[in-house]
């Protein structure tokens, strides 16, 4: 009986520490921006300018341009703002950049088109695990290997810049 309850207690600590998050902690300087340079395929962490840790890239499957339309493909150029977390994202970890902003959102709308969304900064997706998946994937989000998005997920909190290149 004694066997019994010291197994059962032990499982149910085993199930108690799988449900707890696995959520890096980071205790660096503060990420202060977010600089993405498309051409180059480099993400670049800053703190007032100084880059903290830099990241090869995957853009849209229309990497060249700015993102006007939902389903052209492309990532955004400009000035947006991270502004979501998603620990459960189909893409591993994801952080979710402002676009449209009202400009993106206007020129859309005078298209008679709509301009799309849901950005993010994010890792591989959940169901292609090991998967190789070509360059320039995505529908224009931007993404990492799921072990950078852990880190760049612990290190940018909401409310922080990102600039996006050409």
């Amino acid at each position: 009986m004694k066997t019994i309850r010291l197994f059962t207690l032990m499982a149910l600590l085993a199930a108690m520490a799988g449900c707890g998050s696995n959520i890096r902690s980071y205790d660096g300087p503060e990420v202060t921006s977010v600089l993405v340079k498309k051409e180059k395929r480099r993400m670049h962490l800053l703190h007032h300018g100084r880059v903290l840790k830099s990241y090869r890239i995957d853009l849209g499957f229309e990497p060249v341009g700015h993102k006007q339309f939902e389903g052209d493909g492309k990532t955004p150029v400009g000035n947006y703002i991270i502004d979501r977390r998603n620990p459960n994202s189909k893409f591993h970890r994801s952080l979710g950049i402002s676009y449209p902003n009202g400009k993106d959102a206007a020129f859309a709308r005078s298209s008679g088109k709509s301009p799309g969304g849901d950005i993010f900064i994010h890792g591989r997706p959940n169901n292609k695990r090991g998967a190789r998946l070509s360059p320039d994937w995505t529908a224009g989000c931007i993404a990492v290997g799921n072990r950078q998005i852990e880190e760049i997920y612990s290190m940018v909190k909401i409310g922080t810049p990102i600039a996006i290149r050409p």
